[in-house]
């Protein structure tokens, strides 16, 4: 039995948990759901030792312990599966499973990459996954990868006696149906070794994963539900404060776009083993969603318009000028904006302040003679903090500290800031909340109203399907179908998946 009792964790100027109860028992999955900024974070990093809390006690097996750091609570049998993965890229997947106990390979001060190898096979083989131990790990799918995290938990069943705790932080949340599936099938048949503790912003997969969930609102747990005892809204209703609205994805906002003026056109544009021969156009105040299935074509689409690759064959227009050189250079100064679906990856710079991720792509505009304007910078940021209501304690804010949807606020007021009228978002409210979501999709109603064209990866077919003024279905990188997205009139799930699959 792990417990949390009335465990308390301030910040300056925030306080984070307040007297939270949390308990997880052998075998359990817990589920544990909040807005951005509900305390969830912090309560795993407390669980995990990243945190020490100010007040309360962390009870394990009836006593009373306290973890100084991550490997403190990694010696408990304490693990994490991060959601933003922690594993080095350019190492090979043994030496990701085993970073920081290689002494245990360690003879005459050479290692035995042979043992090494054997051992991960050992522990790739938990997780159901069949990759050669040497590959390096940047080689591997997202999938694969998160795999690799889990068998890299699990090595703590020959270091610690007992039941193993093992987070899960969204590892569902760049994940296809399938591989859904399989982790779900994996965690159950773990649970004769492990407890889960399980956070996710897909409500179904928490409600169907878990055996109770803790709901967290203002740093305070405000429900602990059984398996079944609630519906999805109910739950909601007790992390938002309030019922969701019913227009979620503000479909009474949808005004027509503008025929006449066309921001992007691609003719018959390929890459090899990407897309084939894709033709679409993209005008000004549209939304245009493209939907398929993982590894469709819709991100080559998405960073091709962007420069970030050059087609085999075909035109890319942007407002009425053929691009022959392709950069992301070149896009960003003909007004193109990029949201990347990893935000602390390739969004933000953690590290740097808010204002500094602002005006990224814009120094020019910020400087003289070679030196930065930073007052006006600080101005600008205040003004955009204002405007889309970010979290913040100031522009002075490290961004990596900011929550998943203050980031993404930062992000796109980054490109708007800087007049970009294209802008292309790739699962824009990926791991956010519902309250998140709904700042996201003001968002790009407000930018649809001022005539910006928007080109749209969504997180589900239902945020699809509210979201655009046409969608276009991609399947094995050639162009399907394209619907009309009219109020009232729009395609249904069914329509979608009929050419999807």
């Amino acid at each position: 039995m792990y417990q949390l009792a009335k465990v308390d964790k301030k910040f300056p100027g925030v306080h984070a948990l307040k007297a939270v109860d949390f308990q997880i028992g052998r075998g359990e999955i817990v589920g544990l759901v909040g807005e951005n900024g509900a305390g969830k974070s912090t309560l795993m990093k407390v669980i995990y030792g990243a945190y020490q809390p100010d007040g309360g006690q962390i009870i394990m097996d009836g006593k009373t312990v306290r973890f100084a750091n991550p490997r403190a609570a990694m010696e408990q049998g304490i693990g994490m599966v991060f959601q933003e993965q922690s594993l080095i890229a350019n190492l090979t997947v043994m030496e990701n499973i085993f970073l920081g106990y290689e002494q245990q390979f360690v003879r005459f001060g050479v290692i035995n990459w042979k043992a090494m190898a054997t051992a991960a096979s050992a522990q790739l083989a938990k997780v159901r996954l069949t990759i050669d131990p040497a590959t390096v790990t940047s080689a591997l799918s997202f999938a694969q990868r998160q795999l690799v995290e889990l068998a890299k938990v699990l090595t703590l069943e020959e270091r610690v006696q007992g039941n193993l705790v093992i987070l899960l932080d969204e590892p569902t949340s760049v994940l296809a149906e399938d591989e859904v599936k399989l982790l779900f099938k994996l965690v159950r048949e773990l649970t004769t070794r492990a407890s889960f503790i399980f956070v996710s912003h897909r409500m179904d997969e928490v409600m169907e994963l878990s055996d109770r969930i803790y709901v967290m609102k203002d740093g305070a747990v405000v429900d602990v539900v059984n398996r079944g005892e609630k519906t999805v809204e109910q739950i909601q209703h007790k992390m938002v404060g309030r019922n969701v609205d019913k227009e979620y994805y503000r479909e009474h906002r949808q005004k027509p776009f503008d025929a006449t003026k066309e921001l992007v056109k691609l003719e018959g544009v390929s890459l090899p083993g990407r897309i084939n021969d894709i033709s679409l156009t993209l005008h000004a105040g549209e939304v245009l969603c493209l939907v398929g299935t993982e590894g469709s074509g819709r991100e080559a689409i998405l960073r091709t318009i962007y420069g970030m690759r050059t087609p085999l064959r075909g035109k890319v227009s942007l407002k009425g000028q053929e691009i022959s050189r392709f950069s992301p250079r070149n896009a960003v100064e003909r007004g193109v904006g990029y949201v990347p679906r990893e935000r602390k990856v390739e969004g933000i710079v953690a590290g740097m302040t808010v204002y500094e991720n602002m005006t990224l792509s814009q120094m020019g505009r910020h400087s003289s003679a070679g030196i930065l304007r930073i007052a006006g910078e600080r101005a600008l940021a205040r003004d955009w903090i204002s405007k889309l209501s970010i979290k913040a304690s100031s522009e002075l804010a490290d961004c990596g500290n900011l929550s998943g949807g203050n980031q993404q606020k930062v992000v796109l007021a980054k490109w708007r800031s800087g007049g970009s009228d294209i802008m292309l978002l790739d699962h824009p409210t990926r791991g956010l909340d519902i309250g998140a979501k709904e700042d996201v999709y003001d968002m790009i109603r407000d930018m649809s109203d001022a005539g910006v064209g928007i080109v749209l990866v969504a997180d589900t077919l239902e945020e699809a399907i509210g979201l655009s003024h046409s969608i276009i279905v991609v399947k094995d990188g050639a162009i399907q179908k394209r619907f009309a997205c009219e109020p009232g009139a729009k395609p249904s799930l069914f329509d979608l998946l009929h050419y999807m699959i």
